[in-house]
This record gives C-alpha cells, sequence and structure tokens, in this order.
C-alpha cells in the first residue's frame, strides 16, 4: 500500500563544538593572551511542510535523521563551522508526537510552514571570554553541549473541507467519482475503500472545495474494530462532516446515531462540526416512496436525497455543502454603548 500515514523515526540533533583553548603566541608576541575561539552550534532537526506530498510514503524506509555536529573553535578568535541542519519535508496535516510519552511536539498545516523539532547543542565559549584581571591567561574552555535524541511517531491527518461518513457500501466512493476527478476503487463489497480518497469538487463561478473519502466506519470503531482507529483520526481535520446512509438501510436513524456515536466516543470535539445527512442510492425510489422516506428522516440536521449514479440531488447538495463551508460572519452589532451621567464636583 503506497497510502503511509503513520511512522516512527529515530531523530538525533547535533551537539554543540566545544570552545578552543589557544593561547596566542608569536614572534613579537610570545605571551599574547588567550584567543580561542567558540565552537559551533550543532545541526537542527527541522520539520517542513511540503503541499506535494500527500502521504509520508518517502519516510517509509528512513529510520534514522541525524543533524551534524558543530565544529570546534581555532586560534585567533575563530568560530567553529556550526552543523548542518537536517530538513524533513511532510505533508500538510502532519502531527509530531513523542513516541514514549505521546506528548505532541507539534503539526505542520501550511505549505512552507517550518518548525525546530529537535535544536542543536549550544557550542561551548572558547577562553578568550573567561578572561579577566586576576587570571589574564586561562587554559581552560567550555565544552559544546550534547543534542538531543528521541524516538517520534509522525500521524498523517487528510486535510479536507468535507469528510464523507459511513457504513461500508454507503455510496462514499461513487460520491466522490460522480463530482470530482478522482477515480476510487468502486465495488459491491464492504470496505472497498482502504485508504482515505481525495477529490476537488467544483462548484459556481469557478469556486471548488476539497472532499475526503474515508473507509467505512462500523460499530465499535472506537475501540479499533474495523479500519476505525486507523482512520478516523482523519476526519478530525475535515471542517464539514457529510454523513451518507443508503436509502435501502433498514433504519436510516439507527444509522446515523450509531455513526454519530462511534465519532463522539471517539473524539467529543468531532459533534461540534458542521453536518449534513445526504440518503444515498435514492434512484431505486419513485416520489412516493421518497415522501414516505423524508418522514423517517432524523431530526437536527439538515437532509438531502442523493443518486450519484443518476444526478439526483447532487446540485443541491453541493449548494449545502458550501453554505456549511462559507458560513456569512455575524453582522455588526448597532446597540449603542451605554452611556454614564457626567458626575459634578
Amino acid at each position: 500500500m503506497n497510502f503511509i500515514d503513520h511512522i516512527r523515526i529515530q531523530c538525533r540533533s547535533g551537539k554543540g563544538g566545544a570552545g578552543s583553548r589557544h593561547l596566542r603566541r608569536e614572534k613579537y608576541m610570545p605571551k599574547g593572551g588567550p584567543d580561542g575561539g567558540d565552537g559551533g552550534r550543532g545541526g537542527n532537526v527541522i520539520l517542513r511542510g511540503n503541499g506535494q506530498l500527500w502521504t509520508l510514503l518517502h519516510l517509509r524506509y528512513t529510520k534514522h535523521v541525524i543533524a551534524g555536529d558543530g565544529e570546534g573553535g581555532s586560534s585567533n578568535q575563530s568560530s567553529g563551522k556550526a552543523g548542518h541542519d537536517v530538513v524533513v519535508e511532510v505533508p500538510l496535516g502532519t502531527v509530531v508526537k513523542d513516541s514514549e510519552t505521546g506528548e505532541v511536539m507539534g503539526e505542520v498545516l501550511k505549505e512552507g510552514e517550518e518548525f525546530v523539532l529537535l535544536p542543536g547543542g549550544r557550542g561551548g565559549l572558547g577562553n578568550q571570554h573567561f578572561k579577566t584581571a586576576t587570571q589574564q591567561t586561562p587554559r581552560f574552555a567550555q565544552p559544546g553541549e550534547p543534542g538531543q535524541e528521541r524516538w517520534v511517531v509522525m500521524e498523517l491527518k487528510v486535510l479536507a473541507d468535507v469528510g464523507l461518513v459511513g457504513f461500508p457500501n454507503a455510496g462514499k466512493s461513487t460520491l466522490l467519482a460522480s463530482i470530482t476527478a478522482a477515480k476510487p476503487k468502486i465495488a459491491d463489497y464492504p470496505f472497498t475503500t482502504l485508504v482515505p480518497n481525495l477529490g476537488i469538487v467544483p462548484y459556481r463561478d469557478g469556486r471548488s472545495f476539497v472532499m475526503a473519502d474515508i473507509p467505512g466506519i462500523i460499530e465499535g470503531a472506537h475501540e479499533g474494530k474495523g479500519l476505525g482507529l486507523r482512520f478516523l483520526r482523519h476526519i478530525e481535520r475535515n471542517s464539514v462532516l457529510l454523513f451518507m446512509v443508503p436509502a435501502d438501510a433498514k433504519d436510516i436513524r439507527a444509522e446515523y446515531n450509531v455513526l454519530l456515536n462511534e465519532l463522539g466516543a471517539y473524539s467529543p470535539e468531532l459533534l461540534d462540526k458542521d453536518r449534513v445527512l445526504a440518503i444515498s442510492k435514492c434512484d431505486m425510489l419513485d416520489d412516493t416512496m421518497r415522501e414516505q422516506l423524508r418522514l423517517e428522516l432524523p431530526e437536527g440536521v439538515e437532509c438531502v436525497l442523493i443518486s450519484s449514479v443518476a444526478g439526483l440531488g447532487l446540485n443541491e447538495l453541493k449548494d449545502m455543502l458550501w453554505s456549511k463551508l462559507h458560513v456569512p460572519p455575524p453582522p455588526p452589532s448597532t446597540e449603542q454603548p451605554e452611556t454614564f451621567p457626567e458626575w459634578s464636583v
């Protein structure tokens, strides 16, 4: 599988160079005093966002990332060369955690965004910095600081405007293929989609938004059943969640509630996201059956009946999603500020 969204790497920053203990000795200056330079800093391990990447595949066989060590100082107050930095390019939406503690060390969300994952050690000061009135010939200098070493875990969370949420065979991949140029695998058996697929949905006046097809969720996904824990994290980055339930489901409300409960059990913050419910495969129903189906839809969520094959309700769905993604800001308040009478002295 070429979609890699979880890797573990050992990172090590460079150690700082040692300061020099050199004493100036020339033909006509036999006791010139200390002139040792400072050591160079160690190299940093830096993460940089790259919008051209969408998976961690390029790091799959990289087990060690090691930055360069700083060089030691030399005579004539010359500082050592800094160690070379190592820049690791990652796709947008990558989260880096400490492998042992699980602490989040940082995340990359923008193109070209950089942050220092492990800073290099500082270089030591040369003996010129330790010269005093009472100790004019110091014969010691600082050693460089050691670098840092950690095992880190990198997790990719797909960045998309709309995320498709539903049980296997709900028609998510068919919808993505019908309204975008993406070509996900489509078949009539469960778990056809094994990795997230992204597609750009064209909208009116040349506008567009990104839609992600997430592998199907089953009951108990938050406990690791099915492909649950492996791909539930990709839903965290979506602005709007599009729930999909097929029209031939036994109980549409029950399936919707199961999906909602699974997301809430995984992360309660997912329940705060805007959501839309699409009833797929409605080309199998006539007008009377569709009207009867509307009476069975859950309350508290906007619903639309669609058919990806027949093109039914797709424009209405796009309008609904666009309105969720671009909610107009609230109008400015017209209330006058409260005034207080002036006090007379």
